[in-house]
Order: C-alpha cells, then structure tokens, then sequence
C-alpha cells in the first residue's frame, strides 16, 4: 500500500531526515509526497536520496532535477549539491565551470560546504582561474562557521605558509580543532604534528581514529606516507591502512595487502 500523507501532516526536514535512519523505504515515500506538495526541504532531500538510492531506486538524473528545483527556490544546500553533480558528472555532464558558479553563490549567500568546495575548485584551477589567496579566504570563513574539513585545510595553509605568513602553532590548533570535529583528513593531520612532537601515544590514538572513519582514496595516500613514518608504533599502522583498503578497494589494493603484509 502507497503510504500517504495529508497536507496537514507533512513532515518537516530533520523529521524526515529521522526517519530515514528508521525506515528507509517507508521515508522515501512520505518525502516523494511532501517534495510534490512543495515542501522546500523534502525537494532537497529527495534529490539527495534520489543520488544515494536510499530508501528508493537510485536515479541521478532525477535527482539533479529535484536539486535544480529546490536551488531555484532558494535552498542553499541543494544549490551546492548541484554543484556536486556538475563537479563530478553525477546524473548529468560533468562542468567544473558550472559547478564552480552554483558553489560560489552558496559561499557568498555563507553555506559552510559551498564555500569548501568552491575552495577546492579556486586551490586546483578546476573550472575556476586558480587563486589560493580566494581559497585561503573561503577556507577559512568556512572554518569560522565550524566546518571541519576547511579547518584541515586552513591549518595546510598556515603549517606551509601558503600565500600567508607560516604559523604552525595555528596550523597545530585547527588540525586539533578539525581531528576533534570528525574530519578523517583532520586527524591524520594532527596526528602528524603530535608526533613530530614526540607524542606518538596520542598521534596512534588519532591514526586509528582516522583509519574507522577515511575513504578509500585517503587509506592508500595514508598507507605510502606511514610506511615513511620515523617512529616504528606509527610504520605499524600502516598495515591496518592497507588491510582497510583492501575491503573497500578493487584487486590491486589486496596485492598491495599480500606485498605489505
């Protein structure tokens, strides 16, 4: 049976986002319903799920549809995540340069993520004429507002003195603040400084929590640098890195596991 809502009844975005943990499937109806009836933050979460396949057959082109009409009407994430559509050519073609013009109008009106990404797009060139200073200043807005993941790469910044005067000691204090915000970026970084430090217990304790939380591309960059480490506790989790990599990779990172181990 179609599970239906009433006007009246209509689930606000962080009820509908509760109740996607729950129930999936049965969410994806009740936010199909209330995208249809207009509710802003339904339209931006169907395309979401739409994208993921969450609870409904995965469809991206729809779901670049949905985010095109919730970013008309307004809504800043939706307006980044077509941004990410266009970035990576998720449901439709990919454009730097399109996606860099919907991240910069999410920056500017200050969605956190929008000015991460249209920082990444201005640090590599990517669609956008390559500027670190722009960068730098997005980084760090975004830092300001509590994005972890800009706070890492503020600290990069500040640690290589990047188009900004060197100052490690800031650099140390917003990889902390990044490891303890979640970012897995964040933590490696930080952890990278606290053994340079000669505290190698407490950078191990942030390599592991790296290493439950990092994605594919990080393991493999992460395993090459602490095979390179100085202090023998860090070399050892190299291993562990690549045995990760290997569950979530393809054959090549499970010879990598056979060579290491």
């Amino acid at each position: 049976m179609t599970f239906q809502l009433r006007r009246e009844e209509f689930l606000d975005g962080a009820q509908l986002s509760a109740m996607l943990e729950e129930s999936p499937a049965r969410a994806a109806q009740a936010v199909l319903v209330a995208a249809s009836e207009g509710l802003l933050e339904a339209q931006a979460l169907l395309g979401q799920i739409l994208l993921d396949g969450r609870g409904i057959q995965q469809d991206p082109p729809l779901a670049v549809r949905w985010f095109e009409i919730a970013a008309q009407r307004g809504h800043l994430m939706a307006r980044n995540m077509l941004g990410r559509c266009l970035e990576h050519g998720w449901g439709c073609t990919a454009d730097a340069a399109l996606a860099a013009g919907h991240y910069r109008q999410a920056a500017e009106a200050g969605l956190d993520w929008g000015l991460y990404n249209y920082a990444n797009l201005l640090a590599t060139g990517r669609g956008v004429v390559q500027n670190h200073v722009l960068a730098l200043a997005c980084y760090r807005r975004a830092a300001d507002l509590g994005h972890a993941k800009s706070m890492n790469l503020l600290g990069r910044y500040l640690e290589e003195g990047l188009v900004c005067p060197a100052d490690p000691d800031a650099a140390r204090d917003w990889y902390r603040r990044s490891a303890e915000g979640g970012d897995f970026r964040g933590q490696f970084s930080y952890a990278a400084v606290l053994a340079d430090a000669g505290r190698v217990g407490e950078a191990v304790e942030w390599l592991q929590r790296a290493l439950a939380g990092g994605n594919l591309n990080f393991l493999r960059v992460a395993c090459a640098a602490l095979l390179n480490a100085t202090h023998p506790e860090i070399r050892e989790l190299a291993l562990a890195y690549q045995q990760r990599a290997a569950q979530l990779g393809d054959e090549r990172d499970v010879e990598r596991l056979a060579v290491l181990a």
